[in-house]
């Protein structure tokens, strides 16, 4: 053979797993030099697929890289320097030892001793500050040019909790402190207020120790450092802990502050908002007027066009904004040693105050409730072609049905047929002849109208069972039971059950009206997942005044679009974030303004601007938690206090099961600790994410009883509240028994007949026949029952929320 042979090559086996360089050969066929010359052919040889794929990676990730690089560095230079707006920092106190007003104090005089870096800096350099006396309550604003840094210092109020939630609403870093000296640092009020704050949204937090004086000199350190390890425990990742004693603390602070990127709430930031740092109010007409509120843009871009919502008094539309002079700019005027006169060190040169008036084409209008057409539902008089019509379809209708009195033809549609049931029943082979027979008789029954229900209840010699005795007996048992012992026997029986918890909807059966008459507004369902429910149906007056949305995540997506697009604009009416404003908010209340000036020095007040449709009431759905320190009991219906986003209401909600695969939900008579649950209110529209904060008001005060976010908003969503009418068997055979105290007279039985039976060990079943007259029936089942078992039917009425309180 020689060795001249070569070696044998194979044909690569196929294999779906590719390499990379393979998989992206189609993508690199036109990389390297073009045409057809030495250099093509020189670069396509000494080049590989899997080179240049991974080149190709490289690329992608550096431009990536540099696009994230960019934006922050955008983002960074937005929230810092001259043009942003001072950065709210809200002091939370988790323990009562520690002094809110002293530490608040501390960082307002340390704030001009930190621009020269000396406690020992001479008088005449010390920057001047207005709000340096009024220390004491309000929003206090500092500067330190030193950082390039503005500074708003406000106390939140740990003794009542819903002050200092919207303290927390407005804050831009949130200072939780904790005393040195304290040997529980985060004590039970300390840990309600944790809660509460993480169910509304935790924007960037940091920790103070206070106290640390108080502590000896030796053991300073190792104070320090457990109280850092216990704050570090409650506070989020990456949270720095800083001291509160000397300037050297202050500058630390403020070194990380100005550096630190703010993590602010989503929903915070899809809304443009002011915060008030001056208020006002002018009388313009009687019982309202203009409430004048002045601060900085935050947020977004504000639009003199949009609605404004007032946190706790309502929704406005504007009368005015003007922008005006920065109160507190970041480089200050400072006095000139032996000159009198003050020089202005501005750098930026802004525009002056000027106003903008809304349009009247485009300003948005006031609709909270939808006006109603009295006449909507008026009927006419038919037409002979619509009569004819009609006639048509009566003869069509081959198969009638016998139905109770009073059934429409729509509560037809869920009686749930029985000759599935009935051929099981005859070709059941344990069952005797006389079975078999009486289900023929039904059968033709069902088919032929013309026996009357008179005639069906004399129908007795013939049984279900082929067995008069047993019927006779259990007729002679009904009839010599007395009231009070049939009374004495239906509690023996609950007693025996009343262990069982699984089932908190058993309801008991009037004994003095017919059950057909209190369940009324019932229905059955065949199956609560799939069974067919008109949303439409029989809707209370209040569904007249709400709006509903044919799509509404499409509708949502729409807005905030639209408000996306008016960022970075320079338009008439349109003022960007960080500009000092003084808005005019026409029509408010004078009680409610009067209320707002004697409280926004210890609570923020907050102009929201508004989305599109944020004013019309529709049918709310959050998804909400019990708070695990709540004891009490919250009931559906309960008159709650919502705090959802800047908006604060008080509401009526019912409570269900937070099912997702299907279109019906069970209704809850009160909320489960430590589980989820959907809580359906009337309120004015809103978008998602949105927390959700709920209060309840108690002889001792009001507490903290739940929190979560907005699931949807959805008029059509059908809650449903359920109850079941249980019955004991009394004599049982094979698969048959006779059941009663479920219901107390014969014609109720045959009301409820259509309906399906289960029991609580898991038997089917279903009623064939009352027996004698106090609402006994014959039933049978799928299975053999057991004596200790108990009988129940479900059933189901829609229930609605409740109108806001006024």
């Amino acid at each position: 053979m020689g060795g001249g042979h070569k070696p044998q090559k194979n044909k690569a086996h196929k294999t779906k797993f590719a390499s990379k360089s393979s998989r992206n050969v189609h993508k690199l066929a036109g990389d390297g030099p073009k045409g057809g010359g030495k250099a093509a052919a020189r670069a396509q040889k000494n080049t590989s697929h899997g080179q240049r794929a991974k080149e190709l990676r490289l690329l992608r990730t550096k431009n990536i890289r540099d696009h994230k690089r960019a934006t922050l560095l955008a983002e960074k230079r937005a929230n810092t320097g001259a043009s942003c707006s001072p950065k709210i920092l809200a002091i939370v106190a988790l323990s009562s030892k520690v002094d809110v007003r002293l530490l608040k104090k501390w960082i307002v005089s340390t704030a001009p001793l930190a621009e020269n870096g000396s406690e020992n800096a001479p008088a005449d350099d010390v920057m001047e500050t207005e709000e340096t006396s009024a220390v004491e309550s309000g929003l206090v604003t500092v500067v330190v040019p030193r950082y390039k840094s503005r500074l708003t210092v406000i106390e939140a109020p740990r003794d009542d909790l819903q002050a200092c939630l919207e303290v927390a609403k407005v804050a831009d870093i949130l200072a939780f402190a904790v005393a040195a000296d304290d040997a529980e640092y985060v004590d039970r009020a300390g840990k309600v207020v944790l809660s509460m704050l993480r169910g509304a949204g935790l924007p960037s937090c940091t920790g103070f120790i206070a106290n640390l004086a108080a502590v000896p000199a030796k053991k300073r350190a190792d104070a320090k450092r457990a109280a850092s390890a216990a704050l570090a425990m409650e506070l989020p990742e990456d949270s720095k802990c800083f001291a509160t004693e000397t300037v050297d603390d202050f500058n630390q602070m403020m070194r990380s502050l100005a550096e630190q990127r703010l993590a602010e709430p989503k929903w915070r930031t899809q809304r443009p908002y002011v915060v008030a740092q001056e208020l006002t109010f002018s009388t313009t007409s009687p019982g309202s007027g203009a409430l004048i509120l002045s601060g900085y843009v935050r947020g977004r871009t504000l639009s003199v066009n949009q609605l404004v919502h007032v946190a706790g008094v309502g929704d406005f539309q504007f009368g005015q904004i003007d922008v005006v002079e920065d109160p507190a700019p970041l480089r200050q005027r400072r006095k000139q040693a032996g000159d009198a006169q003050m020089v202005v060190d501005d750098v930026e040169d802004k525009e002056g105050p000027f106003s903008v008036q809304p349009d009247p084409e485009n300003q948005e209008p006031l609709i909270i409730e939808n006006t109603p057409d009295t006449l909507a539902g008026e009927q006419t008089w038919p037409t002979e072609e619509e009569l004819a019509e009609a006639g048509e379809e009566n003869k069509k209708r081959l198969k009638k049905k016998l139905l109770p009195k009073g059934t429409s033809d729509y509560q037809a549609a869920w009686i749930v047929e029985d000759s599935d049931e009935d051929e099981d029943g005859v070709q059941d082979g344990d069952e005797d002849g006389s079975m078999k027979g009486a289900s023929e008789n039904e059968e033709g029954d069902e088919e032929g109208s013309g026996i009357s229900e008179e005639e069906q209840m004399n129908v007795t010699s013939e049984s279900v069972w082929g067995d008069d005795d047993d019927t006779q007996s259990e007729m002679m048992d009904e009839d010599n039971l007395t009231p009070a012992q049939r009374a004495a026997e239906i509690e023996r029986l609950k007693a025996a059950h009343a262990t069982d918890e699984e089932f908190p909807d058993e309801v008991d059966t009037p004994i003095d009206r017919p059950a057909r008459e209190r369940f009324a507004k019932y229905r059955g369902l065949k199956s609560f997942r799939t069974s067919p429910w008109d949303s439409k149906e029989s809707l209370p007056l209040e569904y007249s005044k709400i709006f509903a949305f044919d799509n509404f995540a499409r509708t949502q997506k729409h807005v905030l679009a639209k408000a996306a697009e008016r960022d970075g604009k320079q338009l008439h009416g349109l003022i960007g974030p960080h500009t000092y404003v003084r808005l005019h908010i026409k029509n408010v209340p004078a009680k409610a303004a009067e209320l707002l000036l004697s409280t926004f020095k210890q609570v923020p007040v907050v102009a929201c601007a508004l989305h599109q449709h944020e004013t019309k009431m529709s049918v709310l759905h959050y998804s909400i938690k019990k708070y695990e320190g709540c004891a009490e009991l919250i009931k559906s219906k309960d008159t709650l206090i919502f705090h959802t986003g800047f908006r604060r209401y008080t509401t009526r909600p019912i409570f269900s099961t937070d099912d997702m695969n299907v279109d019906k939900h069970k209704f809850e008579r009160f909320l489960r600790p430590g589980q989820f649950a959907l809580a359906s209110v009337f309120a004015p529209v809103s978008y998602p994410p949105l927390p959700l904060v709920a209060f309840k008001e108690f002889p001792d005060g009001v507490k903290l009883v739940a929190s979560g976010s907005l699931r949807s908003v959805n008029p059509d969503q059908i809650i449903l509240k359920r109850i079941i009418l249980s019955g004991y068997p009394h004599r049982v055979t094979k698969r048959k028994a006779v059941v009663r105290f479920m219901f107390h007279n014969p014609d109720d039985v045959r009301w409820f007949k259509p309906l399906e039976l289960w029991t609580k060990y898991g038997r089917r079943g279903r009623i064939k026949e009352p027996v004698g007259t106090h609402g006994s029936m014959k039933c049978i089942f799928d299975g053999v029952p057991q004596q200790r078992d108990a009988v129940c039917v479900s059933l189901y009425k829609r229930v609605y929320p409740k109108w806001p309180c006024q």
